[in-house]
């Protein structure tokens, strides 16, 4: 396939089965399991609407059109060889993958994510390895669209040449959503690149310690090379004899942590002590496996985190307000448009 014909499509899930049905066995998905299979529709835009019309007449004008424009793209829009995008909400990784499969309808493979392509997923890539801009991007509040204003940034990961010319497509009312419910997520993803990028090892655990004072502890936090695998130590009072004392491990990668770092963390809790573990990634199943049922054991993952950055924000330290410049608005809330779609059909976002 030539450069120049080299389309890559955006692709949303946040079902955990929808999830693992794109990772795990190698397909895109989406989902309105009520309009059956696809394929017997008229092969036209007017023929899709038709469909949805009828079968969710609850339905706005715009969630109707929406939806058939996606279906119909999907169906007849996306060719073998295109590329797909994929930012998984579990993993936190960008995906991109090239379509190998026609479309396909398979009940068989779960309830709601009956539509489906065949995908060959090519590579993963952190978050911070993309612009601001392309996160936006990728941000769109529909469940499947074309990716254009950054596709090159897409293509150099892969290490394909970039477009001579980057054409947009025409925004019409078909394919524009409104996407106030995308800026909460895309204020998670600038907060989670500008810790990536500006506090690295130690600097990181500055700021968790900073974080923690916000919350009412009081914080030593271990010099570079001397920690022996504690790097903060937690406590309420200022002598340190009221229990419990919280032994904080940091980590700034942003991979998976495994059960090995969380057990040799909690083997180093003394007697009524706690252990916490935070990281800017996750952590796989067998760490939290091994850290369920124990009371004094705290996992913090990179979406966690956030969320105690976002609750606490108005209290950190100068300094760490300047790495990440954030400004309180306000917006709509997801909710009405779920309640206005009837909850079914359109994949959930949130």
């Amino acid at each position: 396939m030539a450069d120049t014909e080299q389309v890559f499509w955006g692709l949303h899930c946040n079902r955990e089965d929808g999830d693992k049905l794109i990772l795990q066995k190698g397909y895109m998905a989406v989902g309105w399991p009520e309009a059956g299979d696809l394929r017997k529709l008229p092969p036209s835009r007017e023929g899709f609407k038709e469909h949805i019309e009828k079968i969710y007449p609850e339905w706005s004008r715009g969630a109707k059109i929406n939806s058939a424009s996606q279906l119909y793209r999907y169906v007849h829009e996306i060719k073998r060889g295109d590329f797909v995008i994929y930012r998984s909400q579990w993993d936190r990784l960008i995906h991109i993958g090239k379509v190998v499969g026609d479309y396909e309808h398979r009940p068989d493979l779960g309830r709601e994510y009956v539509n489906v392509r065949r995908v060959e997923w090519l590579g993963q890539y952190p978050l911070t390895r993309f612009s601001q801009g392309a996160l936006y991007e990728l941000g769109s509040a529909l469940s499947l669209f074309q990716v254009t204003r950054y596709a090159d940034e897409f293509r150099s990961a892969l290490n394909i040449k970039a477009k001579a010319e980057l054409p947009l497509t025409d925004e019409t009312d078909e394919t524009v959503a409104v996407v106030a419910e995308d800026v909460e997520q895309n204020t998670r993803d600038f907060i989670l690149k500008r810790l990536a990028q500006y506090l690295k090892g130690h600097p990181l655990q500055a700021f968790v310690a900073n974080l923690l004072s916000t919350m009412g502890y009081r914080t030593v936090v271990s010099t570079p090379g001397a920690d022996e695998g504690i790097d903060i130590i937690a406590h309420k009072d200022e002598l340190k004899l009221e229990a419990p004392i919280i032994k904080v491990q940091v980590k700034s990668g942003e991979g998976s942590v495994g059960r090995p770092d969380v057990q040799a963390l909690f083997g180093s809790v003394g007697q009524g002590d706690s252990g916490m573990l935070v990281t800017l990634g996750t952590f796989t199943r067998q760490a939290q496996d091994f850290a369920k049922g124990k009371s004094n054991l705290r996992l913090i993952d990179g979406e966690e985190l956030i969320r105690f950055v976002l609750g606490h924000y108005e209290q950190l330290d100068p300094q760490y307000k300047a790495i990440l410049p954030l400004k309180r608005v306000y917006i709509p809330a997801p909710a009405a448009e779920q309640a206005e779609r009837g909850g079914r059909g359109v994949l959930p976002r949130g």
